[in-house]
């Protein structure tokens, strides 16, 4: 895999876990000529780069670039007065985001990037496999809200 490669399935994963769980969506576009970086733009207006130079360590680079769309969620959360927390910590839900890292392994080709939560080191879920919020804060559960519910069968209750 070629640096833009490796950069362009990290965003994509990393969004992922964004439109799972976050009411807020970018606005993705192209930063001009340069490589492995696109902007991040919010409802309001506001934008955020998001960057990163491959160096062979996929994990890193993942982990590097939910970091960065974290803190424009965080910003975006909070311009639109939503609570500025994202992805939310399962154990601590309202109190603290979850935070991007990379579990340690003494193989470092072997290493996962994570999501974990910074009061206790528990991971929650490797970065690009946060389940779909069931609350419906994500794009997926906005979708489903307006196509209505449907109702749950007797077998399935």
């Amino acid at each position: 895999m070629d640096d833009d490669e490796e950069f362009t399935y990290a965003l994509k994963t990393v969004l992922r876990d964004l439109r799972a769980q976050c009411p807020v969506q970018p606005d993705i576009r192209e930063d001009g000529d340069e490589p492995n970086r696109v902007m991040l733009y919010a409802p309001d207006g506001s934008g955020q780069g998001v960057y990163a130079e491959p160096d062979g360590r996929p994990a890193m680079l993942l982990a590097h670039v939910a970091d960065q769309v974290q803190e424009w969620a965080v910003e975006a959360l909070w311009g639109k007065g939503e609570p500025a927390v994202w992805p939310v910590c399962p154990t601590h839900p309202d109190t603290h985001p979850l935070a991007a890292t990379v579990e340690e392994g003494e193989d470092r080709e072997e290493r996962d990037a994570v999501w974990v939560c910074p009061s206790t080191g528990d991971t929650a879920a490797r970065i690009g496999e946060l389940p779909v919020s069931e609350s419906g804060e994500g794009v997926s559960g906005r979708a489903r809200r307006g196509r209505g519910r449907r109702k749950r069968s007797r077998r399935s209750r």
